[in-house]
């Protein structure tokens, strides 16, 4: 099959398979069987998970279209806009499919007889605004009646980037009620669930949009566009693999239970990824540099029509699997503990220092951060390596080290008893904006990435370009400023403890996931703005670097003093009815936090302060050191003068002698 047919055919043979698969799915595991009680006929029995699978083709070639024009193509030529334009009119399918969706789940959920009346129409209106799962297909539509427009009217590369930004954000409320907050392994579902979909996503949706461009593109230009894809490819297989297994371990439980029809349609969807993923990495590599020649590139294009029809295979079983019934139970217990009615999972057995080492409660979006935070920073060194340039050793430990913190505070015993114990929370906080940033400052990753990752010659960005073009904008001048960056340091840590921000942490698993980055971020900020290789457009001179950590570390003391103080339990109807029997009270607890924010917390700014004063010396004697030299010179310079003033001398002596 040559590109062109390609083009009109792609499509169609993607949303063939995938109905083909999902109508198979449906059929077999009883998604849309007839209910005993309230069914809402067969409309709505095939039709929702009809809908639901072009929600989640379209949420592909919006988001697909648009991360792969960021990294593969060059804006203001005719195939970036053409892959913004596909962007547009997915979001526009987007939008209808997710408006379907959500008036098919209200008939789902509540099998009201639908009419014109008003009644009908009050209770619609009273599902989209008053339940989350209203609410989230509300968000939803008109996110995507957003996108719609934006990805119409923007061209340039800074507008795309927000654009792309909101329309994987866009995805994260459907990910949110891919499992009930009823069941347990709730929060470790959902995470797996949203990443699972922007994975997806972006592996799917990239590879419709180089079939479109095909034709818009030379050879040279549409090989080089898809190695740069294959690279993204690469890392949206390795999420998708790993976050549809944790998602897969929840709903299956057991080996034995592969053989349930829900078992045997996760089978069906994993041979299809399985296969997707052999056929990209046996040929796509191989056959990418001959698509100059005729057969090859014949041969080539065939391969992405197969890719594509497992793609849609894939796709079909997903819609069909969330329909599904699983073979576990993962209801919570009609009885439930308080620790259960809180945090949808039963109390933890006493922290001890034993479970310290041997806690674990993944994160997968943490863990993501951290596993390819590490992989690519030891390929760019061996990259470096491998040129014959040389990079600090310390650097690079110090990276690791930070990073492997960061798993341990995100997926280790920090996040398993965090939800139970003020005091866990607060050793986690301190680590988070205090340790885990002044680890990776030192690691220098912006300097790393500027001489490690190729520069682009043909004006498209890749990860240096976009990286340099981060930290120049102006945003990051102003956010890197010492003052704006101790500022937000400083006053995020009173302002997040003292209003509902920490309640919402508590309660919504996206509260708690904003919580950890907003921490990292402002604790990176504010260790760049004093110390590190990277460059950052201002820096106090070091007496007043030093003055500022002094201001930070006593107010810093003064917060944990205040926590210590306080009579009343901080988020009382969360901490104070978990249920605990074992440790310290809750407001003896909170005492203890107080005091890990006073002591411990102080000790990472004490050594930021001395890598100040180190700095600072070394500095001096750098400064030495060019005036003695320069001193040396001027020396030499005016020995050399006398020398030859001398030798004059000495030749008109001679002359003289001579006369």
């Amino acid at each position: 099959m040559n590109s062109r047919a390609l083009r009109a055919a792609g499509p169609v043979i993607l949303v063939a398979v995938a109905l083909v698969a999902l109508v198979w799915g449906l059929a077999y595991g009883g998604g849309a069987a007839p209910l005993v009680l309230g069914d809402p006929g067969p409309f709505v029995r095939w039709g929702l998970p009809a809908a639901t699978m072009f929600v989640n083709l379209s949420a592909a070639g919006m988001v697909g279209a648009l991360v792969v024009a960021l990294f593969a193509l060059k804006a203001g030529e005719r195939e970036f806009d053409t892959a913004l334009d596909v962007a547009s009119i997915s979001a526009a399918v987007f939008t209808i499919a997710a408006a379907l969706t959500g008036f098919l789940t209200f008939l789902d959920s509540f099998n009201p007889e639908v009419s014109a009346a008003p009644e009908f129409g009050a209770q619609l209106g009273r599902f989209l605004v008053d339940t989350e799962l209203g609410r989230t297909w509300l968000i939803t539509t008109i996110a995507g009646a957003a996108l719609t427009v934006l990805a119409f009217a923007v061209r340039g590369w800074t507008a795309t980037f927000f654009v792309a930004i909101l329309a994987i954000a866009a995805l994260v409320p459907m990910g949110t009620q891919g499992h009930s907050g009823e069941e347990a392994n709730h929060n470790a579902a959902v995470m797996a669930l949203v990443l699972h979909m922007i994975g997806a996503a972006v592996w799917l949706g990239g590879l419709v949009l180089l079939v479109v461009i095909r034709p818009l593109v030379n050879r040279d230009g549409i090989a080089t566009a898809m190695g740069r894809y294959s690279s993204i490819a690469l890392a949206a297989f390795v999420v998708v693999a790993i976050s549809g297994t944790a998602r897969a371990v929840i709903g299956v439980g057991a080996w034995s239970n592969l053989a349930s029809p829900y078992g045997v349609i996760l089978l069906v969807k994993v041979v299809a990824l399985l296969a997707i993923g052999v056929l990209g990495a046996l040929y796509r590599r191989r056959s990418i540099a001959r698509l100059g020649e005729d057969a090859a590139s014949r041969r080539f294009w065939s391969l992405i029509a197969l890719e594509l029809a497992f793609m849609g295979l894939a796709s079909g079983a997903a819609a069909a699997l969330a329909r599904t019934p699983p073979p576990t139970n993962s209801a919570l217990p009609e009885i439930r503990t308080p620790a259960e009615i809180l945090t949808g999972a039963p109390l933890p057995p006493e922290l001890t220092i034993e479970r310290w080492l041997t806690s674990w409660d993944i994160d997968l979006v943490w863990a993501f951060a951290a596993g390819f935070g590490i992989f690519f920073y030891l390929a760019g060194v061996w990259r470096l390596a491998r040129r014959g340039d040389r990079w600090p050793v310390h650097r690079t430990i110090l990276w690791v080290l930070g990073l492997a913190l960061l798993f341990w505070v995100t997926c280790g015993p920090v996040n398993a008893y965090q939800d139970y114990l003020f005091s866990v929370h607060m050793v986690g906080h301190m680590l988070l904006s205090m340790a885990i940033p002044l680890l990776l400052v030192a690691g220098a990753p912006v300097t790393l990435a500027a001489r490690a990752i190729r520069k682009r010659e043909d004006g498209t960005r890749g990860g240096r370009e976009w990286i340099l073009w981060a930290v120049h904008s102006p945003v990051a001048r102003v956010l890197t400023h010492p003052f704006v960056a101790a500022a937000l340091f400083m006053g995020s840590l009173w302002l997040f403890y003292f209003t509902d921000l920490f309640r919402w942490s508590l309660y919504d698993h996206l509260g708690h996931e904003w919580m950890v980055a907003h921490f990292l971020i402002t604790g990176y900020l504010f260790a760049l703005s004093l110390i590190g290789v990277d460059p950052v457009p201002y820096r106090l001179p070091y007496p007043g670097r030093l003055l500022l950590l002094i201001g930070i570390m006593a107010m810093h003391a003064f917060f944990g003093i205040v926590l210590m103080m306080q009579t009343g339990l901080m988020v009382s109807e969360w901490f104070g009815a978990m249920g605990r029997t074992w440790g310290a009270t809750p407001l003896q607890d909170q005492y203890v936090g107080g005091g890990v924010a006073w002591s411990i917390g102080e000790i990472p700014t004490l050594i930021l302060a001395i890598t100040v004063a180190i700095q600072w010396s070394r500095s001096d004697d750098r400064q030495q050191r060019r005036r003695d030299r320069a001193v040396d010179r001027s020396g030499d310079a005016e020995l050399e003068a006398y020398n030859q003033r001398l030798a004059e001398l000495a030749e008109r002596d001679a002359r003289t002698a001579g006369r």
